[in-house]
C-alpha cells in the first residue's frame, strides 16, 4: 500500500471567516467556516477542544480533538509524523493545555494523519496507545513494507488496472513504502478498542462505534450529543474508499455502505466532530448523501461498462476532473473498489487479456 506523495505543508493560518452559523446542503455548521489557527484550541462543547494542524498532502489539514479528562487530557488523533506536528503539539502543551499531563492517546484509524504522532505522544507522556486491533496491526505491517522497488504484486495490480507501459515502468523505478516516513516510531504494544466499548473520560462516557470501508476497523466515539467521527463521516468531502495492493480483490465499498446503515443507530441530532472540514449537525442527512453519492457513481459506472473498460478508462465516469500523476494511485484504488462492488453482485464481469489487463463489462 502506497501513501500519497509528500508536498510542502502550507503555513497554518487562522480562519478569517466570522463565527456565524451556516446552513449548507441540509447540514448546519454552528461555527460556519471559522477554524482555529496554530496553537489555538476552540472549546466546541464543555471540556471538548478542537485543534487543527497542517498536512503534507492535497488535503491540507486535520482536526484533532482534546478532551478534558479531569486529571489530564485525552487526545483523539495526533497529526502526521513530521517535525511541524511536533512543534504544534509543543506549542499547545505550553499554551492552552499547560498545567495538566496527557493521560490518554486514542487513534481512530491507521492513516498517517491520524496515527503519525501517536508514538511520540505516548513516549512523551508515558501512556499506552489506544486503537482497534486491526488498525494497529496493519500500521505495524506497513512500517515494514519498504523496498528499493515495488513488489511484483503491486506492479501486477497496476497492470490489471490499465496503467500505461510508461507509468508501470516509472512505478518500478521508484522505491516502495512511504508510510513509515511520516509515522513516529510506534509503541511495541497497544490497548485495544472494541466496538461497543465504553470509555470514561472526565465527566463523559464515550461509546466506541466501529465503521469500515475507509479503514478496516475505524473507531468513532459517541457521547451524549456528540460524535467524534474521524474519517467515517465528513461534511463537504467524501472519504476515500479504495482497494489496495495488499488486498487486491477486496470489496471495501460493501463495508462502507454497510457501515452507513450501522451509523444510523446514532441519534440524528449529535454534533459531529469530523477529522476534516468543520463541526456540523445533520448526521443522518449526511449519511443519506454519502450513500446516494456512491450508488449514483455505481449506476453511472455500470452504464459506462456497456463497452469493456479498464479501471483507468473508468476515471472519466467517476471523477469530475482529470486525474494527474500525483493522484493516480488513489484514483485507481477508488475506481477498483466500485468495480469490485459491481462484480461481486453480478452486475459486471471481469475479462483479463493476454497482457494481464482487466476489463469490466456490464452483464
Amino acid at each position: 500500500m502506497e501513501t500519497p506523495p509528500l508536498i510542502a505543508i502550507p503555513a497554518g493560518q487562522p480562519s478569517t471567516a466570522p463565527r456565524v452559523p451556516d446552513e449548507i446542503k441540509g447540514l448546519h455548521y454552528p461555527l460556519g467556516r471559522w477554524v482555529p489557527g496554530p496553537g489555538e484550541a476552540e472549546e466546541v462543547a464543555p471540556g471538548i477542544f478542537w485543534v487543527r494542524m497542517g498536512l503534507p498532502f492535497g488535503l491540507d489539514h486535520i482536526n484533532l480533538w482534546v478532551l478534558d479528562a479531569g486529571d489530564g487530557w485525552a487526545i483523539v488523533d495526533t497529526g502526521v509524523g513530521l517535525p511541524s506536528s511536533k512543534a504544534d503539539w509543543e506549542a499547545l502543551f505550553a499554551g492552552p493545555f499547560a498545567g495538566k499531563p496527557v493521560t490518554r492517546v486514542i487513534v481512530t484509524h491507521y492513516h498517517p494523519d491520524h496515527l503519525g504522532m501517536a508514538g511520540w505522544l505516548c513516549r512523551k507522556w508515558n501512556v499506552p496507545l489506544e486503537i482497534t486491533r486491526t488498525e494497529y496491526l496493519l500500521a505495524r505491517t506497513l512500517t515494514l513494507d519498504v523496498g528499493d522497488a515495488p513488489p511484483d504484486e503491486a506492479v501486477a495490480f497496476s497492470v490489471r488496472a490499465g496503467w500505461s507501459e510508461e507509468q508501470v515502468a516509472a512505478m518500478k523505478a521508484k522505491a516502495w513504502g512511504n508510510f513509515g516516513k511520516i509515522i513516529s516510531k510506534m509503541p511495541a504494544g497497544f490497548k485495544r478498542l472494541r466496538d461497543g466499548d465504553m470509555l470514561t473520560i472526565g465527566a463523559r462516557q464515550w461509546r466506541i462505534v466501529v465503521g469500515r470501508g475507509h479503514a478496516p476497523e475505524h473507531a468513532c466515539l459517541v457521547s451524549d450529543g456528540l460524535m467524534i467521527s474521524g474519517d467515517q463521516v465528513l461534511p463537504r468531502i467524501t472519504s476515500n474508499v479504495s482497494v489496495y495492493t495488499n488486498e487486491p480483490y477486496a470489496d471495501p465499498l460493501a463495508d462502507w455502505l454497510e457501515s452507513i446503515d450501522t451509523l444510523r443507530a446514532i441519534p440524528p441530532d449529535v454534533l459531529v466532530l469530523p477529522s476534516h472540514n468543520e463541526p456540523f449537525f445533520g448526521l443522518h442527512t449526511r449519511l443519506d448523501q454519502l450513500a446516494a453519492d456512491h450508488h449514483g457513481k455505481l449506476e453511472k459506472l455500470e452504464a459506462f461498462c456497456e463497452t469493456p473498460r479498464t479501471a483507468v478508462d473508468c476515471f472519466a465516469a467517476l471523477f469530475r476532473r482529470p486525474i494527474g500523476e500525483a493522484d493516480y494511485g488513489l484514483a485507481t484504488g477508488e475506481t477498483v473498489a466500485h468495480l469490485h462492488w459491481l462484480e461481486e453482485r453480478g452486475r459486471v464481469i471481469r475479462v483479463t487479456d493476454a497482457g494481464g489487463v482487466d476489463r469490466f463489462v456490464k452483464v
